[in-house]
């Protein structure tokens, strides 16, 4: 065996251990909460530690879908989810459209705007928005949400898809305008399902962006009726648990139940994701 052969197999070997590395940090998190949701209560903190549970149960689980304030933030966040998605890839594809099509003067100080609205911290502007949402009246409403996610997902979806139209070629539109076809009619039947690979991407990562959102739901809901999973994880109070005792075991099937959707979305439109994130810088 030559020294080049060697190397060639010490860096392939060096390589697998990196990606099982990085497997075990990022999967072993969930890998525990899955295993302690399955442990009974009075086996959860039993040393030495046991990394399945000897007495696998699905009690857990059971009183967290008999939990009914739970149930309503899982109806909750999918609203505000799927509403948020909507909406920013609705107004964030016709947006992306004219910036990516149209030269008129001041285009770039926009784009520029928008990719710099993506950096400011949370934090930044929840002063702001508070008043904002009091004002309005929208306190401890699911539309107060639905308003201040689409300041951290409009402007990722807005800069992504200009890409994609930004990258079309012109015969199309052309085309379209010689048949006879309008400037809207060009867009939503030529243009858009071309750019189906990064309305996926992005409507996917809105979607997993408001899932998971905290600090807005905590500062803008105040009633556990209108609580979204992340508070009310957070705040979870199970079904058999005293008042010096957490439900640690119903905690963690809950978030078992919350992470398991966005697992189940992101491996069915892997390919598309793939797809879009590969064309978005390729063509960008």
């Amino acid at each position: 065996m030559t020294g080049g052969d060697t190397r060639h197999i010490f860096s392939r070997v060096l390589f697998y251990l990196l990606i099982i590395v990085i497997l075990v940090y990022t999967i072993f998190p969930f890998y525990w909460a899955f295993a302690s949701s399955l442990t009974p209560n009075n086996r959860l903190f039993s040393t030495p530690i046991s990394y399945w549970p000897l007495e696998p149960t699905l009690n857990n689980y059971q009183l967290v879908f008999r939990n009914n304030l739970f149930i309503r933030a899982l109806i909750n966040s999918a609203i505000v989810s799927f509403a948020v998605t909507a909406l920013a890839l609705v107004v964030g594809a016709l947006g992306a459209y004219a910036l990516g099509r149209f030269r008129f003067k001041g285009r770039s100080v926009v784009l520029y705007t928008v990719l710099a609205m993506t950096m400011f911290p949370q934090i930044a502007v929840l002063g702001a928005l508070f008043e904002m949402v009091t004002n309005l009246g929208l306190y401890n409403n699911l539309l107060s949400l639905i308003i201040t996610y689409l300041i951290f997902t409009l402007p990722f979806t807005v800069w992504v898809l200009t890409n994609f139209f930004k990258a079309m070629p012109r015969d199309l539109e052309e085309a379209a305008y010689v048949d006879g076809a309008s400037p809207f009619q060009t867009f939503y039947m030529i243009l858009l399902p071309l750019a189906a690979p990064g309305m996926v991407t992005t409507g996917l990562l809105a979607f997993i962006a408001a899932w998971n959102e905290y600090l807005f739901a905590l500062s803008f809901t105040q009633t556990p009726e209108n609580r979204t999973v992340t508070i009310a994880i957070t705040a979870f109070e199970g079904a058999t648990a005293s008042s010096f005792e957490l439900p640690w075991g119903q905690i963690m099937a809950a978030s078992v139940v919350v992470t398991v959707p966005l697992i189940i979305l992101t491996l069915y439109f892997q390919k598309r994701i793939i797809a879009g994130l590969t064309a978005g810088a390729v063509k960008g």
